[in-house]
């Protein structure tokens, strides 16, 4: 057998959190063909000397559903190293599609440039195939779709009736190859969902072998009866979770208690693990801060309710992600085409220099965005570097995006999302290199190994003879972020080489212009690409 790539002389991570071995790594059909020194030569040769080997990255929660198909270069994660992600996360994602434009709401980067004229599973996979996204890819089925396809947006339990269709769909997502079912319940389409309706469908979930991943509810003061009410209904059901993002925007007190809940679950004997996301703010719509009702409402009727004072008292009442912070002054309005002088400023500094309270001039800028191409987005500040570094500390956490795939030019130039350039080379400069938290053997394993071991992927996450050959060659010394808070689209730093199913993806810190990704779908066999 003569191999078709081999990188040679670098600092070999195997991803299982073994120390690293300075050998060769030999690439054949696709596949890691044999550890050690190689004699003989291949077409393509790397040099890693003087550079880190490891597994390509996993992105345990990404939000890239939609951005793939607009640009599937995936520039962003490339240049980090990610070579997998895990998509139709919180709830969100592109299928199925009933209402499009309502369904639109919950698809992160929908832009309009494509139109959702999908409506299953089956067929958005498909879409995705042939747009040839440079990153594999497999998805969870979204609650979030499941329910507006079936409830709109009432905000209620459902019926039983209605739990039946959800399931049917759920179980249609299932079959068509996704990886399991997630939740988003802090946002409005699933607020009203009931704990015994989402303990029915994850158990669908389960007789599948699939595993169950949630953005939980009430993530600020109550994020710890948050938690058990995941644990509980992933006991409840028999399936494996994932709690997304687990730390909440309250504190280290109700993070430590989180984390508690789930270490006695793992005692128990449930298999739970969680992801963290490395930015200290979250992401969303301002919108996200209306009750379901409006958020449901023509842009006629969404225009003549936020002109209304007691409309008004009822959106700061009611408790949404932002809202529900108690803070305006932690609500900071990011770039935009609306009030654009406005852009960077928390909403108390803007209401100040409107002359106005910070729930008025939220409502305000609303009102002035009723059928904008592109609805406003906030960030809302919610962690500190201490508190994040000990949730990365813990065994369970793996790093993760909470973002789109994007790209600093193309159609996706203008698009921003924070840690979409800098999850994965934050964690590696933040816990290795500055704190010293873990050692480049454990970065590697929360990167690569754990991930595959959370989704059940039997076939990538660590270079083993046989696995799937998804490699990347960095720069441990200088792999970083480089985008910062309110200028996020730029290109980390110090990763070299990044193969993707044996396909070079990125030389010498240059894409190729080879997208070798696949649609990997549970229950079968990923073709590789020729």
């Amino acid at each position: 057998m003569s191999p078709d790539l081999i990188i040679r002389g670098g600092l070999v991570f195997d991803g299982t959190g073994a120390g690293p071995v300075k050998t060769d790594v030999a690439v054949h059909e696709g596949r890691i063909a044999r550890p050690g020194a190689v004699e003989v030569e291949a077409a393509i040769e790397l040099d890693a000397h003087g550079l880190a080997v490891a597994p390509g990255f996993i992105d345990v929660h990404s939000h890239s559903d939609y951005t793939l198909l607009v640009d599937p270069r995936a520039v962003s994660a490339i240049h980090q190293g990610v070579t997998t992600e895990v998509i139709g996360n919180c709830g969100h994602g592109c299928f199925p599609i009933g209402d499009p434009e309502l369904s639109s709401r919950i698809i992160y980067g929908f832009d309009g440039s494509l139109p959702l004229d999908w409506s299953t599973p089956a067929a958005y996979l498909e879409r995705l195939e042939e747009a040839k996204p440079a990153v594999n890819v497999l998805t969870l089925v979204p609650n979030g779709q499941l329910r507006l396809a079936t409830l709109g947006l009432e905000a209620r339990p459902a019926t039983s009736g209605e739990v039946a269709a959800m399931t049917r769909l759920l179980e249609e997502g299932l079959e068509a190859g996704a990886w399991g079912y997630s939740t988003g319940l802090e946002y409005a389409p699933e607020q009203g969902a009931g704990e015994a309706e989402i303990t029915a469908l994850a158990r669908v979930a389960a007789r599948r072998g699939g595993f169950y991943a949630t953005h939980t509810r009430e993530r600020e003061h109550h994020a710890d009866e948050a938690v058990a009410e995941a644990i509980r209904t992933a006991r409840n059901a028999g399936v494996r979770l994932q709690v997304s993002h687990l730390a909440p925007r309250s504190g280290p007190d109700q993070t430590n208690r989180c984390i508690e809940l789930v270490d006695a679950a793992r005692a128990a004997g449930d298999e739970v693990a969680f992801d963290m996301h490395t930015r200290l703010y979250g992401l969303t719509f301002l919108y996200a801060m209306l009750p379901p009702r409006m958020l449901n409402a023509s842009p006629e009727d969404q225009a003549t309710w936020l002109r209304k004072p007691d409309i008004r008292a009822q959106i700061g009442a009611h408790k949404s992600i932002i809202t529900g912070l108690g803070d305006w002054g932690r609500v900071y309005l990011v770039d935009n085409d609306i009030w654009p002088d406005m852009a960077r400023m928390d909403f108390e500094e803007i209401a100040r220099r409107r002359g106005t309270t910070a729930l008025d001039a939220a409502c305000d800028l609303l009102l002035d965005s009723v059928g904008a191409e592109k609805a406003p987005m906030v960030l809302l500040r919610a962690y500190s570097e201490d508190q994040q570094e000990e949730v990365f500390a813990h065994d369970l956490c793996v790093p993760a995006s909470d973002a789109t795939a994007l790209a600093p030019d193309g159609p996706l130039a203008g698009a921003s999302f924070m840690g979409a350039y800098t999850w994965a080379s934050w964690f590696w400069r933040f816990m290795v290199r500055e704190t010293g938290r873990l050692t480049p053997e454990e970065a590697v394993y929360r990167l690569s190994g754990l991930p595959a071991e959370i989704v059940g992927l039997s076939d990538r996450g660590l270079l083993k003879p046989g696995m799937r050959a998804d490699v990347v060659v960095f720069d441990p010394e200088t792999f970083a972020d480089a985008g910062t808070t309110f200028e996020p689209n730029r290109i980390a730093t110090g990763m070299r080489h990044v193969v993707v199913n044996g396909v070079v993806a990125l030389l010498d810190g240059t894409l190729t212009g080879e997208r070798a990704g696949v649609v990997l779908r549970k229950g079968s066999q990923a073709c590789l690409p020729r």
